[in-house]
């Protein structure tokens, strides 16, 4: 018997011993965002390093201003690549309780009714259940080879709910004890129940909240109308202009740096069975109102957008009152993608909005969020290996997809420690994360170790 087929018969004839020591963790109410958890996240940063050293990784707990991070590292074979597996402890808030249909830090395993079994607990697949198959994979690959085809290091932070305050401090001060050849990221799922995933791209994000000021006080309709200024036509004239017939946006130079998406890639997503009506029939709407002649998916996982977020201007409480505003504002915000620069696109709003003002307005801009896109290369080696072993343990075609938000630690990966990320995860959409009735699929579970154990040796390789 190979070595692989040694580790997957392994990971088979353990999966109970593997739910329970996943329950265990589960069982910890790690919330990072509420300070009266503080202990339940020292304690599951705690039994993840006990957890690790039990199965021959040199696990350490390490102090931050915030949460405890988890590293830990293992010996690999002369030559082989180091990866390294990032994944979070902390979990979301489980409020209203009383939406959940068990208690959130009870789990259980529930059968569907079409024969399917679901666990179900906070944090099953945001992100507990999703590390654990990395971990499970390891130990698999421990007991039965006594080594790991790869050298690993791992990486678990307890601040990724509650905004990772101490991240970039840590990855700053400590590049050496987390630096490898690259990093392998679960905290993403799949195409569907049956079609695995890699995604290849995530959108950066630029914000901006827009404030227009024209007269010194608000005015009555009656005295003022048409003779003052109104910053709440003038800005949604100006937020108007940023878009063209076509759903482009307006902006000089705002497609500097978008690349086309390949031809062949387009044809594979083309074949997913993706359905835009369903998808826009499923929050009420049937037209696509992003760019003319591109597909949905391409909209939401290769294009740019610019998109308004808020809107707040005059009288809009009970009734009607007849003013005309001092004052109106608009929080607008881009998703970027290719190379777009953050920085300079915000320099071009403000110009473009300046421009665009009466002489006797004024407006005052407060920046927020500023990231660029990441995006992996299709033709990546460790992609193609990954890919192919994913196809082999779900026996369907891995699907290279794109992701319309942002998952942060991936551009800090680069920025930081200089190292691209693969992103695989077994999570579904209806996973609920950050809901009530959070869910993980035993299969998503079971056949996510399996996965690894396959990557890691196809890594190896």
């Amino acid at each position: 018997m190979s070595n692989i087929d040694a580790v997957l018969n392994s990971i088979d004839a353990n999966l109970d011993t593997s739910i329970e020591r996943l329950f265990e963790l589960l069982r910890i109410e790690s919330i990072s965002t509420d300070p009266a958890y503080n202990n339940e996240c020292k304690k599951a940063a705690e039994v993840l390093v006990a957890d690790l050293a039990s199965i021959g990784f040199d696990a350490k707990l390490h102090e931050t201003p915030g949460h405890p991070m988890v590293v830990a590292h293992h010996d690999g074979p002369d030559g082989a690549p180091h990866v390294l597996f990032y994944g979070h402890y902390d979990v979301q808030p489980v409020d209203p309780l009383n939406l959940w249909d068990e208690p959130p830090f009870e789990p259980s395993i529930k059968e569907m009714p079409d024969g399917s079994k679901q666990m179900t607990g906070r944090g099953t697949s945001d992100d507990k259940g999703q590390l654990m198959t990395f971990v499970e994979a390891c130990r698999a690959w421990k007991s039965e080879t006594g080594s790991l085809p790869v050298k690993v290091t791992i990486f678990f932070e307890g601040e990724e709910e509650s905004g990772s305050p101490s991240l970039i401090p840590f990855l700053k001060e400590n590049k050496d004890l987390l630096k490898a050849d690259f990093a392998l990221v679960c905290d993403t799922g799949m195409w569907d129940r049956e079609t695995p995933a890699i995604s290849t791209a995530l959108r950066g994000l630029l914000g901006e909240e827009i404030t227009i000021q024209a007269a010194s006080r608000d005015l009555h309709s009656g005295m003022y109308g048409s003779a003052a200024a109104n910053p709440i036509r003038i800005l949604t004239r100006i937020l108007a202009g940023l878009h063209d017939e076509n759903g482009r946006c307006t902006l000089p130079g705002f497609y500097d740096g978008v690349p086309e998406t390949p031809d062949d890639i387009k044809e594979m997503w083309a074949g997913l069975g993706f359905s835009e009506e369903e998808f826009l029939g499923d929050v009420g709407l049937s037209i696509p109102a992003g760019e003319k002649g591109r597909s949905v998916l391409e909209q939401v996982w290769a294009r740019p957008t610019c998109e308004f977020n808020g809107i707040v201007g005059g009288y809009i409480g009970e009734g009607f009152k007849t003013v005309i505003p001092a004052i109106a504002s608009a929080k607008v915000s881009f998703r970027l993608v290719g190379t777009q620069d953050p920085d300079a696109i915000r320099v071009t709003l403000h110009d473009y909005v300046q421009n665009a003002l009466p002489a006797d307005c004024s407006v005052t801009f407060e920046d927020h969020s500023a990231s660029p896109a990441v995006h992996l290369g299709y033709d990546m080696p460790e992609m193609k290996k990954a890919a192919k072993a994913l196809t082999e343990e779900w026996g369907r075609e891995t699907a290279l997809t794109g992701m319309g938000g942002s998952i942060p630690v991936v551009g800090h990966f680069q920025d930081i420690l200089e190292m691209e990320s693969l992103l695989v995860g077994f999570a579904q959409d209806d996973d609920r994360i950050h809901s009530p009735n959070e869910k993980y699929e035993l299969k998503s579970f079971h056949k996510g170790a399996r996965s690894w154990a396959r990557i890691m040796q196809a890594l190896a390789e």
